[in-house]
This record gives C-alpha cells, structure tokens and sequence, in this order.
C-alpha cells in the first residue's frame, strides 16, 4: 500500500506518516518547510520516519512540484500541509495562506485526478465556523469563519466537495478541533504554557479564560484520519473532536496539576480572529468512520509535559 501525505514533517503530518509506516505502507512525504516556524523542529519529527527505508521525502511546494507521477499508484492522499495560524492570517501575509491553502490544495486536487489516486483525505479546522452557530457544532450549520485563516480553510473544503461532486474524485474533509500532543506547533496554547511552566516564565492568556474548547488528542486525530481513507462518505465533512468542552481557566488548572508548578498568566484582549467557543457534534464521526475519544485531557497533556521536558 502507498500513501502521500502533505505536511509529512508537521505536528500532526509526522505522527501519521509513522502510524502508516507502522503498518507497513509505503510512505511519500512531501513538505514545503515554510518558515512559520524553525525548519529543526521538523527535521526533529521526521526522525524516527526517517528510518524506515519505506518512507520518502520530497520538499518542495505542492504549487510547484510536479504531483501526478508522485501521486501515481497512491491508495490514499492524506493532505495536510497548510500555511498555519489564525492571528498572523491577517494583513499582508494573508498571500501566504491563499497561496498554500487554496492554491496549493486545487493542485493536489488536479494531480489527483489525473493520476487516478485513491481517497484523498484533507485536513480542515473548526475555524471554518465562525461565531454565532449553535453548540454542539454540526457539520450542517452555516459556516461564517472569522479569521482569513478560516476562510482559505473553508474554500479549500468547497474544492474538495466540488472535485466529489464534478469529477468523482473521492473526497474527505475532517474539522479537526483544536489539537495537541507531543510535537505541537511552538506557536500553539499547550506547548507555550507547558513550555513556560518548565522554564518558570510568564504565559499571556488572550481574554478572561472563559472561553472554551474542545481539544483532541493527536493520536485520536491520527486514527480518525486514517480512518476516513478507508470509511469516509465521498464528499463529506466530519468533525473530530475530543468531545469535552472546558474553558481555558480549567485547562490552566489542569496543567497546574499534571506539572506540579504554578503558572504565571498575563492577560491580554482577545484577538482578533479567536473563536469563543468551540464543541464538535461527532455523531457522523462516530457511525461512519468508527471514531472514539480515547484520550482524556489530563493523559494527553501529561504525554505532552514528558514531551517539553525532553525539548531542548
């Protein structure tokens, strides 16, 4: 079996290339290493992928690079890669996000289909909601994002349904919420707080901490993905969620729990762009592709502690 999967050297692209691996695939990489943030903390996640004489790495832009030989004989496309972070999607860099996460998946789509490659399984966000809809959130409501990030990552979703809907290309899009684990981003919530709480440094916490979210487990996303290659529906959307909603002063608890030390929480607005709330519906997860939670929170961010411990 051959997979392709974008982002390959990514938080959550690394721990699916390892998994699939794992099982014995033969596995394409591909990541463009955009400076979003140090190239070394990729080149770290692909270390244990890197031995395996199964897995490749191709780098380079999906814009750029010739895709339908790469994605000749795939049994599953798995696209990850995306120009990342809602606060920065702003201003002038907006160009980054329309060129990778627009542009870059109607390539993959293009290449896709003419390369007759199997499912292709792309990797959207809650963002897409925006504020206002009714929680739980349902992959039925009115997608209103309110970030430009969330309206490339939407756009790229409507893509995936029209290639589905014109051209019978298999399509399968999942609302990831709000991921962790070990290897998150440096920019992400968990792997600053952790990271201060280690070092005995001040956090900045956006708002008054009663906003809240549903987080997900890295390897519970991992499963998920792999899932919906095999059991999506073409053309649909599902949300994967941890199915907990908390706030995040409940969340600082937790952390001040599994570290054992005290935080110091700066508070700062809101920004721009940040949803309130955010509670995935994963009943269509759940009947169709078998998906189950299977990692509480505390567990999850003790594996992701022992992580940032390990971290230079």
């Amino acid at each position: 079996m051959k997979a392709v999967v974008t982002g390959a050297a990514g938080f959550i692209g690394s721990h699916l290339t390892e998994s699939l691996l794992a099982d014995g695939y033969e596995v394409v990489g591909l990541d463009a290493f955009v400076d979003y943030y140090p190239r070394a903390a990729k080149e770290r996640n692909l270390t244990e992928a890197r031995r395996s004489d199964r897995f490749r790495l191709l780098e380079g832009r999906l814009q750029d690079l010739d895709l339908r030989p790469i994605l000749k004989g795939a049994d599953a496309v798995f696209h990850l890669a995306a120009q990342a972070g809602v606060r920065a999607s702003w201003g002038k860099d907006f160009d980054a996000y329309t060129e990778h996460n627009v542009l870059g998946t109607q390539r993959l789509l293009e290449a896709a289909l003419e390369a007759g490659a199997g499912p292709v399984v792309y990797a959207s966000s809650s963002s897409v909601y925006g504020e206002g809809v009714e929680l739980p959130l349902r992959e039925a409501a009115a997608c209103r994002p309110v970030s430009p990030y969330g309206v490339t990552k939407l756009a790229a979703e409507h893509l995936c349904g029209l290639y589905a809907h014109n051209h019978k290309l298999h399509t399968v899009s999942l609302r990831y919420f709000t991921v962790y684990g070990p290897r998150q981003r440096p920019d992400m919530a968990f792997h600053r707080f952790l990271k201060a709480a280690r070092d005995s440094q001040p956090i900045t916490v956006y708002g008054d901490g009663t906003q809240t979210r549903d987080f997900t487990f890295v390897t519970d996303i991992v499963a998920a993905t792999r899932a919906a290659s095999t059991k999506g529906r073409a053309g649909y959307v599902y949300n994967v969620g941890g199915g907990e909603r908390l706030t995040l002063n409940r969340v600082l608890e937790t952390i001040e729990e599994v570290t054992g030390r005290r935080l110091q929480i700066l508070r700062e607005p809101v920004q721009k762009g940040d949803m309130r709330d955010t509670f995935a519906d994963t009943t269509a997860a759940r009947e169709d592709l078998g998906f189950r939670s299977t990692v509480a929170l505390p567990e999850g961010l003790a594996r992701e502690w022992a992580w940032i411990r390990e971290q230079a």
